[in-house]
């Protein structure tokens, strides 16, 4: 499985926050925009502990089975393969998410901070973009917890045949 890389979560962030911010602009000039769920930024963060539970609790176990402690409990594969496929999976939607909400943040902070109910919609919405980066932190460190270590023997040439 290939490692996620940072610029590919900024992308992702970054052409979900201006295409919100377009659409954002677009929707309240023909209506109402919808307004940012206070539950965006509680969700993000109970996935971001989630993902920082998960990463110590698979370190300190897989730190238990490195150093041969009598009794410690090790970590099925199957259970590391879950554990980050669930990391980068969040990883991803978090950035989409924290994009969307980023987007339409700043087109808050740019329109209209003087309505209260507009100015509690961009607090949402920054503390939405904040808990889905707590997300993209977390996995990441998921993922680092569960990187394979390299293989340091190399294998000798294969003599040559005649």
């Amino acid at each position: 499985m290939k490692q996620l890389r940072p610029a590919v979560l900024a992308g992702t962030f970054a052409v979900a926050a201006v295409l919100s911010w377009a659409a954002a602009r677009l929707w309240n000039a023909y209506g109402t925009l919808p307004g940012v769920p206070l539950a965006a930024p509680v969700v993000l963060a109970a996935i971001a502990v989630v993902l920082l539970a998960t990463a110590l609790s698979l370190r300190a176990r897989l730190k238990a089975q490195r150093d041969r402690r009598p009794g410690a409990k090790g970590v099925e594969p199957l259970m590391a393969a879950r554990a980050l496929v669930f990391g980068q999976a969040s990883a991803l939607v978090a950035a989409l998410v924290a994009g969307m909400y980023g987007g339409v943040g700043v087109f808050l902070l740019m329109d209209s901070l003087d309505v209260p109910a507009r100015r509690d919609q961009a607090w949402y919405a920054g503390f939405s973009v904040l808990a889905g980066a707590a997300v993209v932190a977390a996995a990441l460190f998921l993922e680092h917890v569960l990187k394979l270590p390299e293989d340091d023997d190399e294998a000798p040439a294969a003599p040559a045949t005649v």
